[in-house]
């Protein structure tokens, strides 16, 4: 039986490949997309349907958005769309209501679709009712050090 073990073994392993490509995750990559006419949306469609693991293509060319989902990775369908010549970066725009404070700077862009800003870290506590920020909100309220303190006291 150990014979017959290694001999197995030495087939299997000359059999196998020795190195297995890792499978690409099912994700949706959302782009934006500067195009103008159908024809430039036509030529985007086709050059993003033919990579390899794309399942659906979807655009709206009003709010220069396309978005493809399937197992493809963002890089790839990024370099694909910009060898047809047109300009598209990744979506940089985020949902109006999920985003806490869309009227700071660097956040709100007029050139955004409507419901949409811009998609930028928050540099305000995403969590501001959490009890220990509380807390500490309540208590610079009324301190003498904060100038935007009441002024009634």
């Amino acid at each position: 039986m150990g014979a017959f073990a290694l001999l197995s073994s030495w087939i299997d392993a000359a059999t196998t490949p020795k190195y297995r490509k890792k499978r690409k995750q099912f994700q949706t990559v959302e782009l934006r997309v500067r195009m103008d006419c159908e024809g430039c949306e036509r030529k985007v469609r086709n050059a993003v349907t033919s990579i390899k693991g794309v399942s659906t293509v979807e655009v709206e060319r009003k709010q220069y958005k396309v978005t493809v989902t399937g197992y493809v990775d963002a890089n790839k369908v990024l370099k694909r769309v910009r060898q047809t010549g047109k300009k598209a970066e990744l979506w940089p725009y985020k949902p109006y209501h999920l985003v806490y404070y869309p009227y700071t700077a660097q956040v709100y862009d007029k050139k955004a679709p409507s419901g949409y800003v811009r998609n930028v870290d928050p540099t305000f506590p995403s969590y501001p009712h959490d009890s220990n920020n509380a807390h500490e909100t309540y208590t610079s309220l009324f301190s003498d050090d904060n100038p935007n303190a009441c002024t009634i006291m």
